[in-house]
């Protein structure tokens, strides 16, 4: 569906802290070292996947960073244990509650879901249902 998702960071060390903690449940794991880090950006990837890529950078045109009002990114998870494990390291790692994991029948019987806003309020979903790939 798609290659990449990319955001903006104000501050680069905190955001890839918080991201290498919150996605290493998912299976996500950050293929660039900070010290070599070039106009791609931070990048996470699954095992030896090449794509889809989350990364995070400051952005090129020199503004500020910023969150987009309607955006959200949503991760796959494995598991509802891993839905949850993501939640709570968001949560503890300084996110924001927007919705602690739990059913949305009103979108699918199965649709397991957590909410939450990344320290720099980027909306982020971790979500584990029948037929979303992990």
């Amino acid at each position: 569906m798609f290659s990449h998702i990319m955001i903006g960071a104000r501050d680069r060390e905190t955001m890839v802290a918080f991201y290498d903690a919150v996605l290493a449940p998912l299976d996500l794991r950050r293929v660039v070292e900070l010290d070599d880090v070039d106009e791609a950006g931070v990048i996470w990837r699954k095992g030896d996947r090449r794509w889809p890529q989350f990364a995070l950078r400051r952005p090129i045109n020199g503004l500020p960073a910023t969150w987009g009002n309607g955006v959200q990114i949503s991760f796959a998870a494995p598991s509802r244990e891993a839905v949850d494990h993501a939640w709570a390291t968001a949560i503890q790692k300084g996110a924001y509650d927007e919705g602690a994991p739990g059913l949305r029948p009103k979108y699918a019987e199965d649709f397991y879901v957590g909410y939450c806003r990344d320290p720099e309020g980027n909306k982020l979903c971790f979500v584990h249902a029948q037929g979303v790939p992990s």
